[in-house]
């Protein structure tokens, strides 16, 4: 009894320490430890100075505020730094470059002879930002994958996916005998299937340089090698697309999620073509609401063949009329 009431005065004694020792703290931060005068901070040049002895207590602190000054009139956005960095850029968007106006700062036109100097300093630009022929080749690349990304519609988390994967596949020393163009394509195509917006081999092919055997034999050959997880494509996620490019009522694309959803239930989508099943979908959908659409237009406008259509969509409105006599 007589040692716990010692240990809890101790416990006691030692908080009051503790209390006092704050304030006491706080007064040293704020008063000279050779005058005892009182302690300026000066943000400008990041420095603690006492304002009688002149004593410098602390230098070059790090300024974590916002640079209030901007070199952009348009926006005049004030920032610390420039553009993050981004895989789509063979050298992460680090290197410095050359607009291709010849103007200068008030938009008047320059002379010839400044002219040809800008066009020497953007060639050795050129030179020195890819030095070797993996630089080269990344940079040639990843202009592919942005081409084809803005001519299907893709979105930026999709193109930088693309981009890390193929970064990997130069790294692991997966490109040579095989193309740029197919390759990237193959990339591309794996991005799009992983973030949910996936596009046809056809219309990968109608955007690519290569046909569309190359490119199944790179993704085959890209998925085995990174070992890539993809699962396979759900035809839900096919028909905001086809439905944009059929312009479709809302009704009739929420029906054909319907159709679709009825027809996953009764496991008709396996071993079938996702694209095949979600453009059937709209076709039937659209009969039952009364849209003026033809499987020759779902056809074009999709890339799956009017017979494809024909066959599968008779079988998705049995299994939702199916489902809807439950």
């Amino acid at each position: 009894m007589t040692r716990t009431i010692v240990d809890t005065a101790e416990k006691g004694a030692t908080g009051n320490q503790t209390r006092e020792t704050a304030p006491s703290l706080e007064r040293q931060r704020s008063e000279c430890p050779e005058c005892t005068g009182r302690i300026q901070h000066d943000e400008e040049h990041g420095e603690r100075t006492c304002t009688d002895c002149g004593l410098v207590l602390d230098a070059n602190e790090i300024d974590y505020g916002p640079e209030w000054r901007t070199f952009d009139d348009a926006t005049g956005d004030k920032r610390r730094v420039g553009a993050p960095i981004t895989p789509l850029k063979h050298d992460k968007g680090l290197s410095t470059t050359i607009g291709w106006r010849d103007e200068d700062a008030y938009g008047n036109a320059i002379s010839a002879r400044k002219r040809s100097q800008l066009r020497r300093l953007r060639t050795w630009n050129e030179r020195f930002t890819s030095k070797n022929a993996q630089e080269r080749n990344l940079k040639q690349a990843l202009g592919e994958i942005e081409r084809m990304a803005s001519a299907l519609g893709l979105p930026d988390p999709c193109r930088e996916t693309a981009g890390v994967m193929y970064r990997r596949a130069v790294d692991d020393g997966l490109l040579p005998g095989r193309s740029i163009e197919a390759m990237t394509t193959a990339c591309l195509y794996a991005a799009a299937r992983q973030h949910g917006t996936p596009r046809t081999l056809v219309a990968f092919a109608s955007v690519s340089r290569v046909e569309k055997l190359p490119i199944q034999r790179a993704y085959r050959y890209l998925s085995t090698e990174l070992e890539l997880q993809i699962e396979p494509a759900d035809p839900v996620h096919y028909l905001p697309q086809y439905a944009s490019e059929l312009e479709v009522t809302d009704d009739a694309e929420h029906l054909a999620r319907e159709i679709l959803d009825a027809a996953k239930a009764r496991d008709l989508h396996s071993g079938r073509s996702p694209a095949g099943l979600a453009a059937a979908a709209i076709y039937g959908a659209a009969q039952l609401t009364n849209d003026r659409l033809t499987q020759a237009t779902v056809g074009e406008e999709t890339g799956v063949s009017a017979v494809t259509v024909r066959n599968r969509y008779r079988e998705l409105l049995a299994a939702y009329d199916e489902a809807c006599d439950r």
